[in-house]
């Protein structure tokens, strides 16, 4: 009991070094703006890891904007196939260096954040979050993790190539558009966003990546 008690003030201590060090970090560049209320708590659970995790989401942001360049995998970054990869190679990423449940537990805290962002009418990649989009990344974040086996370390190149697997298989999830880039519904029919502004659930509809 007595060892809690001199523990307990150390651990608290540490924590707020850490979180300190994290939010120096991130309010030190623009990604400080895709920081969200549930992944600050996020971190503040993670005190240890929350540097780490950062230092891999800010990796995997650049490696995705020179996919993103080359159009290996297009550049729909809002419900396509790219969009697809960022979730999947960021959760593969992550799992690969501080394990699935931690990774998995960051991934629904950003999703949280997307839901408090919607309800401030804040976008993400220029438009406003939505359940069908929360539902998509959600799915790719947990193929994306479970891509990991235990007891082996991936290189970059290797994750990368696992998800480009994942892509081509149909085992990640995209929402269905038009050849134009307009968003379908379960039936096919184009969905008029106007008559949906400022609505959570959107009719959109989850297809294969394949």
């Amino acid at each position: 009991m007595q060892y809690n008690r001199m523990l307990t003030p150390i651990l608290k201590q540490n924590r707020l070094y850490v979180l300190i060090l994290f939010f120096v970090m991130v309010n030190a560049d623009a990604f400080a703006q895709t920081i969200s209320c549930p992944e600050k708590w996020w971190a503040i659970t993670h005190p240890f890891i929350a540097i780490k995790a950062f230092k891999i989401t800010k990796q995997v942001l650049m490696d995705l904007d020179s996919l993103k360049k080359e159009k290996i995998i297009g550049e729909d970054i809002n419900g396509g196939a790219l969009d697809a990869f960022k979730h999947s190679y960021w959760m593969a990423s992550l799992t690969n260096k501080v394990n699935s449940t931690r990774a998995l537990k960051l991934g629904i805290a950003h999703e949280k954040g997307n839901k408090i962002q919607f309800k401030k009418h804040r976008l993400e990649d220029s438009i406003l979050p939505d359940s069908i989009s929360s539902a998509m990344d959600l799915h790719n974040n947990i193929a994306g993790s479970a891509v990991i086996k235990k007891k082996k370390i991936y290189s970059k190149k290797e994750i990368q190539q696992l998800i480009f697997e994942l892509l081509k298989e149909g085992k990640l999830m995209i929402i269905k558009k038009d050849l134009s880039g307009n968003y379908l519904n379960c039936n096919g029919t184009l969905i008029n966003l106007q008559e949906w502004r400022g609505k959570w659930n959107i009719p959109k509809c989850l297809v294969l990546s394949n």
